[in-house]
C-alpha cells in the first residue's frame, strides 16, 4: 500500500478552524490581568515624573491596544511602495538572516 498523501488531502496537525490550547490557556490566564495593566499603562502615560521614554511606551501599547496597529507599508530603499510580487521577489533575492532593512 502506498504512503504518502493523495494531492489535496490533508494528514495530521489540527484541522482548520481549531484553535491552538496552549495559546486559548494563556490567553484565558491573562485575560485576568487586563484591567490592572491597563491601568498601570495608564498611570505611566500620566505621570509627568515619568521618563518620557517610558510614557510614549505606555500610550502607544494602550493606541495598539483600543485602535489596533497602524499597517507597516513594504519600501523599497528610496521610500516608495512595493507590490506584493515586488516585495516577494525582494525577500526572496536576499540572503537567509540578512537584515532586510538595508
Amino acid at each position: 500500500m502506498p504512503r504518502g498523501s493523495k494531492p489535496g488531502e490533508r494528514r495530521g496537525g489540527r484541522k482548520p478552524g481549531v484553535r491552538n490550547k496552549v495559546t486559548a490557556d494563556v490567553k484565558a490566564a491573562a485575560v485576568k490581568y487586563m484591567p490592572e495593566a491597563v491601568k498601570t499603562l495608564a498611570g505611566i502615560m500620566t505621570d509627568p515624573e515619568a521618563p518620557a521614554a517610558a510614557r510614549v511606551a505606555a500610550a502607544k501599547e494602550i493606541l495598539d491596544r483600543a485602535a489596533g496597529k497602524a499597517p507597516q507599508a513594504i519600501t523599497d530603499a528610496d521610500g516608495g511602495r512595493l507590490t506584493i510580487p515586488q516585495a516577494i521577489a525582494f525577500l526572496i533575492t536576499k540572503a537567509p538572516g540578512a537584515d532586510c532593512r538595508d
